[in-house]
């Protein structure tokens, strides 16, 4: 058995090597910020008591970056398996309460049903950072739910988040998982299996559907008191010189999502990824990718493949994802309107469209290893890459691989690289002829050596590859990336 010591004693050296913009190591430095707003925006709850928690992964590169690094095995379980409070940090764990659009259904009896959020504190870079957690124990939304999370639910949490991490995408970090020896029910996998509770570090845990609530509750005050927390904690920029009703708040903050959701959305296409469940109570007003269920990495370039076995319309399918987004932007904008004009709105939801495309070729030519020449031309790369991976059925990740830098192109898409500059880099990742992938069938074999031995060391193997990753691609260009 691969015990959590032994875990992080063979991960020490990869977290500091190989993390993707490994973050800076900084201080502890707790702020509440979110208690300013608490009595409306949470409700106070109590953490499961659960029969053990034995650690089973935590992530060193981001616990140094929140100063929580130092923490031993007993403190690291108490803290985020018991949820003993952090110094000076949120004395009671808050359920959000929050609303959303569910496959486009709205539904006003949701919020964090078997999550909270445990503590804020600072980066060294003096950014707000919140954890929060998934499988805690029940709140008073978790309706006929058990407030539980499935150790392999928390394992695919964390290859979801590693290989997104590698690839650029604006993602939340898997930050503990911490196994808890309750045996759970569950209907789309064997049961009994074992159980888990999982943090996560993200910039924020407000979420469209917060803003939804408030505008069903008619509460233009606590609206108000909440873009302003979102415009101090998730700082952008002022909209463009020729936006109507630039100044106000309610317009400066769906600017500033319309330009983080377009990026977030063509960083889902880069990477070949599916998220599977974007419905508003999903989708997080920091710009964050989060919330990981049935997500899956395309194993051909399809854009009708899905992720959840229960989007039998195709909602959420890989090239309707782009449509989701925007969507529910839409819906923000219609929760704006109790504090704000359609016009601004309109104008600003109305950028989506040339702010993904921008995006698009910006990511793509970041992930081709070559240096961009212009949306128009770089659109026609795009469109030939995508041309040769269905007439090819290439996955991928082999597809980006093997042309990286514009070599072994041949035809139409051999003579729009040759124009292209590569962007030369030494990382032995390049050379080696192996590339990462992350399908499904890999993810099973992973799951399968820790539930039949309790093996985890393909994990770790997997972690530690995924991060050499990232490493070699270096900083993806966001836009307003904020981890």
């Amino acid at each position: 058995m691969a015990t959590a010591a032994r875990l992080r004693k063979r991960l020490a050296p990869v977290t500091s090597r190989f993390m993707p913009s490994d973050p800076t190591a900084a201080s502890y430095s707790p702020d509440p910020q979110i208690l300013s707003l608490a009595d409306w925006l949470g409700h106070e709850v109590e953490p499961a008591n659960f029969p053990k928690t034995q650690v089973r992964f935590r992530n060193d590169g981001w616990a140094r970056a929140v100063g929580l690094g130092d923490l031993d095995e007993t403190a690291w379980a108490q803290h985020f398996g018991r949820f003993k409070p952090l110094d000076d940090n949120i004395p009671r764990p808050l359920a959000l309460k929050y609303h959303g659009h569910q496959f486009r259904s709205y539904n006003p009896e949701i919020g964090d049903g078997r999550g909270f959020l445990f503590a804020q504190m600072r980066d060294g870079a003096g950014r707000l950072l919140d954890l929060g957690t998934k499988g805690s124990g029940t709140t008073p939304y978790s309706r006929t739910a058990d407030g539980r999370l499935t150790l392999k639910g928390g394992v695919r949490e964390v290859l979801a988040t590693e290989m997104l991490e590698a690839l650029g995408v604006n993602t939340s970090k898997t930050f503990s998982i911490i196994e808890t020896g309750e045996e759970l029910q569950r209907g789309d996998e064997p049961s009994p299996t074992r159980s888990a509770v999982m943090v996560r570090l993200s910039h924020g845990h407000i979420r469209m559907g917060t803003f939804q609530r408030l505008l069903v509750l008619e509460e233009k005050a606590q609206m108000e008191a909440l873009i302003a927390y979102c415009l101090q904690q998730f700082p952008g920029p002022m909209p463009p010189e020729d936006a109507p009703a630039r100044q106000e708040p309610a317009i400066i903050l769906m600017h500033q999502l319309v330009e983080r959701m377009a990026d977030l959305a063509a960083s889902y296409m880069v990477a070949g990824f599916v998220h599977g469940v974007l419905n508003t109570d999903n989708m997080n007003v920091s710009g964050e990718s989060f919330d990981y269920g049935p997500w899956r990495f395309l194993p051909a370039w399809d854009s009708g493949f899905t992720a959840a076995y229960f989007d039998q319309s195709g909602l959420y399918a890989f090239g309707r994802q782009p449509e989701a987004l925007h969507w529910n932007l839409g819906q923000f904008a219609v929760a704006l309107r109790l504090l704000a004009e359609s016009e601004p709105l309109l104008a600003a939801l109305n950028r989506f469209g040339p702010l993904y495309m921008d995006a698009i070729a910006r990511r793509w030519c970041w992930r081709l290893g070559v240096e961009p020449q212009g949306t128009e031309h770089d659109q026609q790369l795009v469109a030939a890459c995508e041309k040769a991976m269905r007439e090819s059925k290439a996955q991928p990740d082999a597809f980006f691989y093997a042309h990286r830098g514009g070599k072994t192109a041949e035809g139409e898409l051999g003579e729009i690289l040759s124009s292209y500059t590569a962007v030369h880099g030494n990382h032995p990742y390049w050379s080696e002829g192996a590339h990462q992938s992350l399908l499904v069938d890999e993810v099973e074999t992973i799951w399968s050596a820790i539930d039949q031995r309790d093996d985890w060391s393909p994990l770790e193997e997997k972690v530690a590859a995924l991060r050499r990753m990232g490493d070699a691609h270096g900083a993806a260009p966001r836009t307003m990336g904020l981890l």
